[in-house]
């Protein structure tokens, strides 16, 4: 499925902008970054809840926010893209 993961984490301090970098690259070992501060993540329900568990060890849940839009499997028809910078297909293949 896909799951779309937005965030807002409070950079005011040292410690909130250390939080930011975990969680960015938290997202990056499920997904892909579409934008500041979403990801696009295919996974399954397993995944997901993991995923969720291991965000909420991170964030300060008295400043920061996570939220998360699970668009199904048949996301394709579900999201439409405007503008510079086209996403790669999420479940093609990753050449490095």
């Amino acid at each position: 499925m896909l799951v779309l993961i937005t965030y807002d984490v409070s950079t005011v301090t040292g410690a909130g902008q250390k939080r930011l970098r975990k969680v960015s690259k938290m997202c990056q070992n499920y997904g892909q970054r579409v934008q500041n501060s979403v990801f696009e993540c295919v996974v399954d329900a397993t995944q997901l809840a993991t995923l969720k568990i291991e965000l909420a060890e991170i964030i300060d849940k008295s400043h920061d926010s996570l939220r998360f839009y699970q668009l199904g499997n048949n996301y394709r028809t579900k999201v439409e893209h405007m503008g510079v910078c086209e996403s790669i297909d999420v479940e093609g293949p990753l050449i490095f």
